[in-house]
């Protein structure tokens, strides 16, 4: 086939068995299985789940973005959600369109209950605005960043591709059977990395492919666990093993390094929820004490669901008339729940506590 780097030919899954359910890798993945079932029980106590979801998948989307050194900012981000204009960097944009396309794709899981490979087009299309859809033209290779050298050359024929993609989604959606999800999760993210099928946005499509076959067995409800902050701080790591997996045909590493991810990420998002539910009691208490007056819940839930929040919002979350809903936002202004910001026309009311323990 002429592939001019390290190349063995992608086997269809699933990888036999013994190389996959070896004593290391059934040790981690009771861990990683603890950690996410907690994960899964702590996050269904959050009275509404709109909070966690709009904060977390926009955390991901900036995360998974970076890997591929797209970086914003977290303000950015929120204000290109609330604000009415276009002139957000190029940046932004992508990172925004990245929390379109998690979106899409669990809207598509839990209308379907499975997806196809015309989904996942679709998901790659919305993350990256283009139609060029599946690799046609030979000559993708993966190269080192720093030496050049090229490190992996995927399945070059469009034929190969899209066959390698058929297993690759009839893997995803069988049933569940005797292998953990867990341990099919790596296996699925490092086949989808290597068919490598669209000319971009592999990475972060498979990072989005990651969360929605969580959701489809069940090991989440909502999409709230996003591998993508240990990938940054593992990022060597994460393609030095992919590399090694397809040179050496060896799972162990691999799989091993993934069930980490699983179980380190499920801490740190436990931690997160339960220091944005005391942040949310907290502010119960606040306006109840010092704004009693225009206290409602679904108004303190709004500030925690929409971090950068502003009248409309308030409007059409209360079902109110501008001039009260302008009331609320200046009254929980003047007793420190929120920070007023001009950006054009409008004003945006930042629920400032919220956004420190995001951005941590």
């Amino acid at each position: 086939m002429g592939q001019e780097a390290p190349y063995r030919i992608l086997d269809k899954l699933p990888p036999k068995k013994e190389k996959i359910e070896t004593f290391k890798i059934l040790r981690e993945t009771n861990r990683a299985t603890a950690a996410l079932a907690e994960l899964k029980g702590i996050a269904n106590t959050i009275p509404n789940q709109s909070m966690l979801i709009n904060a977390i998948v926009l955390q991901e989307a900036k995360g998974s973005s970076e890997i591929e050194n797209i970086i914003t900012t977290q303000d950015e981000l929120y204000k290109a959600l609330t604000v009415n204009q276009s002139n957000f960097s190029p940046q932004t944009k992508e990172v925004v369109n990245y929390r379109k396309a998690i979106f899409q794709g669990f809207d598509l899981i839990e209308k379907q209950g499975f997806l196809r490979v015309n989904d996942i087009i679709d998901i790659q299309h919305e993350l990256i605005g283009n139609n060029a859809g599946i690799r046609s033209t030979p000559g993708t290779v993966l190269k080192n960043d720093t030496t050049g050298e090229v490190v992996y050359t995927p399945p070059q024929d469009k034929k190969e591709i899209q066959d390698l993609l058929s297993n690759f989604i009839e893997y995803f959606n069988q049933e569940k059977g005797e292998i953990s999800p867990l341990i099919n999760l790596a296996i699925l993210h490092h086949q989808f990395e290597s068919i490598h099928p669209f000319y971009d946005g592999n990475g972060r499509t498979g990072r989005i492919l990651n969360i929605l076959y969580l959701i489809l067995n069940d090991l989440i409800d909502i999409p709230i666990l996003y591998l993508s902050s240990y990938i940054i701080d593992n990022k060597q790591d994460y393609y030095r093993l992919l590399n090694q997996t397809n040179r050496l045909g060896e799972w162990e590493e691999w799989i091993l390094f993934m069930l980490k991810a699983v179980e380190v990420t499920s801490i740190q998002t436990i931690e997160k929820i339960n220091t944005i539910r005391n942040l949310l009691d907290q502010t119960i208490e606040k306006v109840k004490v010092d704004a009693s007056k225009i206290y409602k819940k679904e108004l303190v839930e709004l500030l925690f669901e929409q971090p950068y929040s502003k009248i409309e919002f308030v409007v059409n979350q209360l079902g109110v008339e501008r001039k009260a809903a302008s009331r609320y936002l200046k009254e929980l202004e003047k007793i420190g729940i929120l920070e007023s910001q001009k950006i054009g026309r409008e004003t945006l009311y930042i629920n400032k506590d919220l956004i420190e323990i995001l951005k941590k």
